[in-house]
């Protein structure tokens, strides 16, 4: 048995095989045996029927539209049964299968098989034939010889020998094809063998013909009719020849028909990212379960076509609805209910010699009556309608799609439970379900199961370079790859697009871009370039991949290195070495990159940055690449722009332009944060008011422009005393406000004296007109002692601030007493005092 190719035989048909040969085989030496026993005129009879035979199988006819085949040896087989017994007819019979197999087959299996099973068939067919005469003729069981036999009764028994024979010989064939596709074999030999009585029956006229001939005229007038018979013969060769011409023109035809039909439906479901290996497994499910539910052919083929064509109507669904991630609107789910009424209305054009219409039309009717486009329910359902709506639903959820991953097998089979009765056919689910494994098992010996889960790469994009590659490697699918990554482009520039809208962050953007460049292109290392006008140069502020942490903060110039290039003149960079960017840095081992990119970021004159990507392995970014990373760079640009634009307008919203403290309005916002935690934690916190003295005689004697920079130059003071997690804010004139938290009323005292004192011994030097100098005075709240709300701890702040403000004049008031001329504003001249200030 390993000698002999058998893949594609199943154990039964490797069972029956094996049995078929050994009976064979027994019945072929037994009528060997008997043959020894002829005499010298059998022999030659024998051997003449025997080179005649050889002469007919090797010249089998096909019967058209079938797998099977005849010779003229049927003749020579009845013949060997009258004039030499049934072990001849078995020789004989076994001769012309051999030669028949080897002329129409090229496997030894069939070799083997078909010469056992005919010796099987002429041994019944004989013994059958002599019941028949013994039944009729009252003859014994033996050789005719020249024996002449009534024509009645010669007909009769021949009759008998050449229906055994049709019937035997067709259906021991028919089960092995049978047994191999899982095909009922009656079924297959209705299909490849029913016709062929009419051969059995010319060969048992003929033989009887022949055999009247030889008893009544003598074997010489026989040889004249040979050429007749041959003539007769070669007449039906030529014929047949011509029908299987024709038929296989047909066949071809609608090969080539169903193919044209099948690429373009193909190219078509690549716009829903559906996979050739979908339509394939669909196809396997649907005429696996017609045969089940013993559907005719007409509607099995049907459903063949349908697997293909049913979502044909999709043309008319826009693409942004079919692939959109996340729940319909009802609006877009009415629009993706017509691919049903535009399909059929498509495939109405079409004489389809099969009931594919219904099915495209019906395929999304539910059980209970609430699908489109009919509400169609239950038995109203074409059959074949239900069956795809059950066999498309469960392959579809198990695909990966670029808006959602598929669903594993027991998960899609709970979802067709869990549906049954409601949207599908109850008996089609359980039925589907309970054959799966072996529907499954066809699917991989096709090798389609592999495909399931990986029909979207990981990177949603693939390009140009990689298409003709693949392209090249298969030639079937490679074009729809092509189509099918056309697609994917789209939606992928429609989710960077979507993407970058929602965000007004500029962090979030960076983060934003550097992910969608990450699907799109390949990279070990990318950099985002922020460009600051003022300071003249970009900064790295977002960098990730290999040596990220060496490029953070890394500041390039316009002109520097490759970076530097796109910066300055606002074009893309490729094909340049990697190494002008890396001047001076000492790269790790193995991150020698070998090629790079860098595209410009800006909006009409604006300069933002620049993008960077840096490869290792590729040997440069393709045109193709390039032109996808400036399509996502000039979105990206878009959406920076108003990023930084918002985080402008956001900044000077919560930021006081004179002294760039945070504004009363950022102060409310920190007040709240500052609130929740205390809440949280238990740990109250401290307000502080500060309020400047004598700023008002600042601004008249000196004027505004110096009481701006007082305020500044005190902002500074003040915040230097501060913690880096405290906050201060200008909260209005000249009174600022602090927030301190996880501090004692101490440290608060300790940090209000310090602040005075630093204050107090701070002035600016006017040229000729002395220095100015302010005092300040602090006082504070405690958040839930002194009140809950930013208003009540103002207050309460503000009124210890006045008690110390109180306090301060008071100490002036004293000081100045004992001076013999204290100047009424407190000055100080460039020699004396010209402004004196309240201090503590």
């Amino acid at each position: 048995m390993k000698l002999i190719e058998m893949s594609d035989y199943n154990r039964a048909a490797k069972t029956y095989w094996t049995v078929m040969v050994i009976a064979g085989a027994t019945v072929f030496v037994w009528a060997i045996r008997h043959c020894f026993g002829y005499s010298s005129t059998q022999w030659t009879e024998f051997a003449s029927l025997l080179s005649l035979v050889i002469l007919a199988g090797s010249n089998p006819i096909r019967i058209p539209n079938t797998r099977a085949s005849f010779t003229a040896g049927d003749v020579f087989i009845f013949l060997g049964v009258l004039f030499l017994g049934v072990p001849a007819a078995i020789v004989i019979g076994v001769l012309d299968a051999f030669v028949s197999a080897r002329r129409t087959s090229k496997r030894a299996a069939s070799w083997i098989a078909a010469p056992a099973m005919m010796a099987l068939t002429a041994f019944i067919a004989g013994k059958a034939f002599y019941f028949g005469l013994a039944h009729y003729a009252h003859l014994a069981q033996q050789p005719l010889g020249t024996t002449p036999v009534r024509l009645d009764h010669l007909l009769g028994a021949l009759g008998l020998l050449a229906m055994v024979q049709y019937f035997v010989n067709g259906l021991t064939i028919s089960a092995i094809y049978a047994l191999r596709s899982r095909r009922p074999i009656l079924k297959s030999w209705r299909d490849d063998y029913l016709w062929t009585w009419w051969s059995f029956l010319g060969a048992a006229i003929a033989t009887a013909v022949i055999y009247s001939a030889v008893t009544h005229l003598g074997s010489a007038y026989v040889l004249l009719s040979v050429p007749i018979i041959a003539a007769t013969f070669w007449t039906y060769k030529i014929y047949f020849e011509r029908v299987n011409a024709k038929t296989r023109e047909a066949e071809e035809l609608s090969r080539l028909h169903l193919a044209t039909v099948e690429a373009l439906a193909t190219a078509i479901d690549a716009k829903d990212q559906t996979t050739h290996f979908h339509v394939r497994r669909v196809q396997i499910y649907a005429e696996g379960l017609g045969r089940l539910l013993k559907l005719s052919d007409a509607e099995i083929a049907a459903l063949n076509a349908g697997a293909l064509l049913h979502d044909v109507g999709k043309l008319a669904v826009p693409d942004h609805i079919l692939n959109k991630p996340g729940t319909l609107t009802p609006a877009e789910f009415e629009k993706t209910k017509i691919h049903t009424v535009v399909g059929a209305e498509i495939l109405g054009r079409v004489n389809f010699p099969y009931p594919v219409v219904p099915i495209v039309r019906h395929h999304h009717e539910r059980w209970d009556g609430k699908g489109y486009p009919d509400g169609l329910q239950e038995e109203q359902i074409p059959i074949t309608a239900r069956i795809m709506s059950v066999i498309d639903c469960f392959d579809s959820v198990r695909e990966d799609r670029p808006f959602r991953p598929g669903m594993s097998r027991e998960n899609a089979i709970e979802l067709l439970r869990g549906d049954s009765g409601a949207q599908f056919d109850p008996t089609i689910v359980d039925l589907f379900i309970e054959h799966l494994p072996g529907f499954e098992a066809e699917i991989a010996a096709r090798g389609l199961a592999d495909q399931i889960h990986i029909s979207v790469p990981a990177s949603p994009i693939v390009h140009a370079a990689e298409q003709v590659a693949r392209a090249r490697e298969n030639t079937s699918f490679g074009a729809y790859d092509q189509i099918r990554n056309a697609h994917r482009e789209v939606y992928a520039l429609y989710e960077i697009a979507r993407t970058f809208g929602s965000s007004l962050e500029v962090e979030n953007t960076l983060a934003v871009l550097v992910d969608k460049v990450g699907q799109i292109v390949p990279f070990e290392t990318c950099v985002v370039y922020l460009y600051d006008e003022v300071k003249g140069y970009a900064t790295a502020a977002l960098a990730v991949g290999q040596n990220a942490e060496l490029l953070h903060a890394r500041c390039v110039a316009p002109g520097e290195g490759a970076t530097g290039f796109t910066l300055s003149n606002r074009r893309p960079v490729n094909r340049i070495h990697p190494s002008l960017d890396f001047a001076g840095f000492n790269l790790p081992v193995g991150s020698d990159y070998r090629s790079m990119a860098s595209l410009p970021l800006f909006k009409d004159d604006l300069l933002l940055g620049a993008l960077s990507v840096y490869s290792i392995n590729l040997k440069e970014y393709s045109d193709d690449q390039i032109r996808l990373l400036e399509t996502v760079t000039r979105l990206a640009s878009d959406a920076l722009a108003n990023a930084v634009n918002h985080a402008r307008a956001e900044s000077n919203a919560l930021t006081d332009s004179l002294t760039g403290l945070p504004n009363a309005r950022r102060l409310h916002v920190r007040f709240e944060e500052e609130v929740s935690r205390a809440r949280r934690t238990g740990n109250p916190f401290q307000v502080i008011m500060l309020d400047l003295d004598d700023f008002k005689l600042v601004n008249d004697t000196f004027g505004h422009k110096l009481g701006d920079r007082m305020l500044r130059e005190v902002a500074g003071l003040v915040q230097a005393q501060l913690r880096e997690y405290d906050f201060l804010a200008r909260y209005a004139g000249d009174e600022f406000v602090a927030i301190v938290n996880d501090a004692t009323v101490k440290q608060v005292e300790e940090l209000r004296e310090r602040i005075e004192r630093i204050v107090s011994n701070f002035s600016i030097n006017i040229r000729a007109q002395g220095r100015a100098r302010v005092g300040i005075s602090v006082g504070s709240a405690v958040f839930g002692r002194d009140g809950e709300t930013l208003d009540q701890l103002l207050v309460a702040a503000d009124q210890a601030m006045y008690r110390a403000k109180s306090t301060h004049k008071t100490g002036i008031f004293r000081a100045a007493n004992k001076q013999r001329k204290a100047p009424k504003a407190a000055v100080e001249h460039p020699d004396g005092p010209l402004v004196t200030t309240a201090i503590n």
